[in-house]
């Protein structure tokens, strides 16, 4: 597994407060890394270093094997949770501008943006300044700002703020595809259905340090507490049985599901044997953790230390 971006025991420190503290941690190349923690947990401070905009005070990051270097932010894209476009300028022009200060030549430049415009469907829209644009449409520029210059490492911050449903699936999808072809994308967001439809990594920090880092996957099965749930289109009643259900909810769609908290694996077929003989069954599943589920567990346990 090739690594794109590395942190070893990073430290940053402003007045008493240390913002990033011994913070290690290894991206993978290709991969779609989330980056989670509360408010104040120290993921801007991260990611401004990450970027270069500033350094750490100890502790070294790598760019693919290499000590981090301003230059090596020309093969990345940083769309910060602050938007920064310029509100006088056309939006053609501004895809122009971030494209030339990240290197890419003028004539290839109009060309890059003409497409994404396309693709966006936002041909008709590259004559208006920015302050005439929609929240959400000036945010669809601020993205391809971002990606404009074909960027090996792509971080997003808070990338769906400010979407409707509709854009904010057409933003994952296009998340989705710049993967698939290549760049290596890390989102900070507090959307945490997000980072389950996404993520292939995720790293959960607080107070300045890493609190939960790991494959997504491995880390909800690491965490499963072998529990079980049945669903049912109508409710059922399991008040004589041996097992007995620790919670039962109605979804909105009318499922009745009820959760089982078995002590070993020898009793999964004790369940669904039983599961089976009280209806038309529709659901039975390992109630794996959600993603929402470990960080407030993450950050509820860091607080109670």
């Amino acid at each position: 597994m090739s690594i794109i971006l590395e942190t070893r025991e990073v430290c940053k420190t402003y007045g008493s407060s240390k913002a990033a503290d011994h913070i290690s941690l290894q991206i993978p190349q290709g991969s779609i890394y989330g980056l989670l923690g509360p408010n104040g947990a120290g993921k801007t401070t991260l990611i401004r270093m990450l970027t270069t905009i500033t350094k750490p005070d100890t502790g070294l990051i790598l760019f693919k094997g290499e000590p981090l270097q301003e230059n090596h932010a020309s093969r990345m894209g940083y769309m910060p949770e602050e938007r920064g476009l310029y509100k006088k300028m056309s939006v053609l022009d501004q895809l122009l501008f971030f494209a030339e200060i990240k290197g890419v030549k003028p004539q290839q430049a109009k060309i890059t943006a003409k497409k994404w415009l396309a693709r966006l469907d936002m041909q008709t829209w590259e004559n208006k300044k920015i302050e005439e644009l929609s929240k959400g449409m000036a945010q669809k520029v601020q993205f391809l700002t971002t990606i404009i210059h074909n960027p090996e490492f792509i971080i997003l911050d808070e990338p769906f703020s400010g979407f409707d449903p509709v854009n904010a699936d057409l933003i994952k999808d296009l998340i989705l595809e710049l993967n698939k072809n290549g760049a290596t994308l890390l989102f900070s967001t507090h959307r945490m259905d997000n980072v389950e439809e996404l993520c292939d990594y995720l790293c959960i920090v607080d107070h300045g340090q890493v609190k939960l880092n790991g494959e997504a996957g491995g880390l909800r099965r690491k965490m499963f507490k072998n529990q079980y749930e049945v669903g049912y289109l109508k409710s059922v009643s399991f008040l004589e049985d041996y097992l007995q259900p620790i919670s039962s909810v109605q979804t909105a769609d009318g499922r009745n599901i009820y959760t089982f908290q078995l002590q070993n694996s020898s009793e999964v077929e004790i369940l669904l044997s039983l599961a089976t003989k009280k209806g038309d069954l529709i659901h039975f599943s390992e109630a794996l953790p959600t993603i929402h589920q470990i960080f407030v567990d993450t950050i509820k346990n860091n607080s109670n230390g």
